[in-house]
């Protein structure tokens, strides 16, 4: 992935510095009246792009996920023929409503839309075929042809201005770029196969990729718009200019995307389960924006209007490099949001790109409501994709931090055999007589030993201590339990294996790969190709030899559950547990197990773990860190008897 984003990150750059020469020149050129019909006319073939980056990004999947050459041009055909359609009824559209649209956004000449329809005829199967680049890993290529369409446009507006036809000339150049860009890619041709991709999943996919798209280019977009309609035509230019930097940080994000997107489409469940390349994508987005942020707001107003011109500079506080770099960091903000999105969308029918649709009509009320000056147009969006990036982020970490207690199970369990109801303080005093070797106890060695190793459940005084003991160290833990948790002693056999997971915490999650079924948990520890975990494999033999002379010595297992007929966690005793199942399943006999069912126990952080439970979870820590525990425990000990 970092071979492919360097690649197009390289191409990227060359295009961003050919596109900030085009904008440089045309505003030079044209003035601010001239670039800002240039650039909301351009802005209407990147709204239109919605339908071209959807091919796009579905074309790289689809071909991304087939194993054959033959499979992948299949895939990529008929992608291809229905993006001829998507793109000959666009242009069509921009035709004949040319004149509303040059009304609406004061365009001095009507014909400049229907110049653009030439281009909307070639992007949407312009798109289909990068896709097919993307799919087969073809980053080069990809970067090239985007090299092209952009020295096409720089070169063929120079060219037609110096030939008199000024915005015209500038819009036809764009056109003629994306037609040579399209001719210039050539797929592969394969022996002829059947099309891999079912009728109803295509549609999915397309209007999940049309849904993400339409979102982003309204997001990246519509403000040039309600701005050309809003403003005076030299204040939409102004803008039309700020707006400009966005272009490039996105334009730069899309270079990570687009290098993440057909290798996690390509690879299985288990090898997405592993974070680091959307941790990676996410890294390099924002240390690109970042520095480009912090480079605009401190370089000085007048590079700015000796690039431009002297028509592009603003007095006053909020300047023009307070613009560009609050424009920034809103572009970057999103442009997080949309690395998330799009990997989920790798893989699957991701809803947030739905939610990135509603934003977008969120971000165009937004302006329509608060525009008194370009910086309040800016903070509204600032604002709206900060709350699009929590959303999208708690979306996709409750979905990743997941472990649903019936992931791993097949079929109808059968319940437990239930012997006695066990009371709370027995629990406690079970858990912390199995633990009271751990150091954070040795101050209470010697004062308490007696009633750790000797219980006297009847013994009231005796109880509360053990409680405060216990909570010193598990008090977090413990506090997770539902209310009204009701405790048994339960008989588990080796038919019940199947049912019970390891405690999703510490170096189980290493282990576990999402599955934290104690059988699967078992056959890991026991495969020599994870030699690795010699030293801790060893450990658990050295317990399963003491359990098979004599399991009395242990502690029972604690498990929790919702009833003895469903999946059960383990709260304490993951080791033992193990151990008898490495050394026989037949061993689990030697071991007692002490149960607490709740219905209830869904909310509880360690057997149902996803991201509600765990900010219930932070919540208790902070909850519980005001207590002084160790106070309580002195208070305790000194009071009579």
């Amino acid at each position: 992935m970092l071979s492919g984003s360097v690649v197009l990150l390289s191409g990227s750059g060359l295009v961003t510095a050919i596109s900030f020469a085009y904008n440089i020149a045309v505003a030079r050129f044209l003035g601010p009246d001239g670039f800002g019909d240039a650039t909301a006319v351009y802005t209407l073939l990147t709204l239109l792009s919605a339908a071209t980056l959807s091919f796009q990004l579905i074309s790289s999947k689809i071909v991304a996920q087939q194993e054959s050459l033959e499979g992948k041009y299949a895939g990529y055909r008929g992608f291809h023929r229905a993006a001829w359609g998507c793109s000959i009824f666009g242009a069509f559209l921009l035709v004949v409503f040319r004149t509303g649209i040059s009304n609406y956004l004061n365009l001095s000449d009507p014909m400049l839309a229907a110049l653009l329809a030439i281009g909307v005829a070639f992007y949407v199967p312009l798109g289909c075929r990068r896709g097919y680049l993307l799919g087969t890993y073809g980053f080069g290529g990809l970067a090239w042809n985007l090299v092209l369409e952009g020295a096409l446009r720089l070169v063929g507006s120079l060219l037609l201005i110096w030939l008199g036809l000024g915005v015209r000339g500038v819009i036809l150049a764009n056109s003629a770029a994306v037609a040579v860009s399209y001719f210039a890619v050539i797929p592969k041709r394969a022996g002829r196969a059947p099309n891999p991709v079912r009728l109803g999943r295509a549609m999915s996919e397309i209007s999940q990729g049309f849904a993400f798209y339409a979102g982003q280019v309204l997001i990246n977009n519509c403000d040039i718009v309600l701005v050309k309609h809003f403003f005076v035509p030299e204040v939409a230019g102004l803008y039309a200019a700020v707006a400009m930097v966005g272009r490039v940080i996105y334009s730069f994000s899309q270079a990570v995307v687009n290098s993440m997107f057909p290798l996690v489409a390509g690879t299985q469940s288990e090898e997405r389960k592993d974070l680091k390349v959307i941790g990676t994508s996410l890294l390099l987005v924002l240390s690109i924006g970042s520095t480009l942020a912090l480079v605009l707001r401190f370089a000085p107003a007048w590079v700015w209007t000796d690039f431009f011109g002297a028509g592009f500079q603003i007095a006053g506080k909020y300047n023009f490099p307070y613009l560009l770099a609050l424009y920034a960091i809103t572009t970057v903000i999103y442009s997080l949001s949309a690395v998330i999105i799009t990997y989920e969308m790798s893989y699957k029918i991701s809803s947030a790109s739905w939610i990135q649709l509603v934003f977008s009509g969120v971000v165009i009320a937004g302006i329509y409501y608060f525009h008194a000056s370009l910086r309040e147009v800016i903070l509204v969006q600032l604002v709206l994709m900060l709350a699009l990036l929590l959303v999208v982020t708690a979306l996709f970490l409750s979905d990743s931090l997941s472990i649903s207690p019936t992931a791993h199970l097949d079929g109808i369990q059968r319940p437990l055999r239930v012997l006695r109801h066990v009371s709370e303080d027995e629990i406690i005093a079970e858990f912390l007589k199995s633990d009271f070797g751990s150091p954070i106890f040795d101050n209470y060695q010697k004062s308490l030993r007696d009633i750790v190793v000797h219980p006297d459940l009847d013994n009231i005084d005796q109880c509360t201590k053990r409680r405060a003991l216990f909570f010193l160290r598990h008090g977090a833990l413990w506090n997770e339990l539902p209310g009204g948790t009701e405790w048994y002693e339960m008989e588990l056999r080796e038919a019940d294996l199947s049912q019970v997971r390891v405690f999703p915490r510490a170096q189980w999650r290493k282990f576990a790969k999402r599955n934290f079924s104690i059988l699967q948990i078992a056959d890991y520890l026991r495969d020599p190709e994870n030699a690795a975990e010699g030293a801790f494999v060893r450990k658990i033999a050295t317990i399963g030899e003491m359990l098979a002379e004599g399991g009395g010595a242990f502690g029972p297992v604690l498990l929790i559950g919702v009833s003895e007929s469903d999946p059960l966690t383990i709260l304490d005793g993951n080791h033992r547990l193990v151990s008898a199942i490495m050394a026989s399943p037949s061993q689990v006999y030697r071991l007692r197990f002490l149960c607490g069912l709740s219905p209830r126990m869904t909310e509880c952080c360690w057997y149902n773990t996803n991201l509600f439970t765990l900010l219930r979870y932070g919540r208790n820590v902070v909850a519980s860190s005001v207590r002084r525990r160790k106070a309580e425990m002195v208070r305790l000990l000194q009071s009579p008897g």
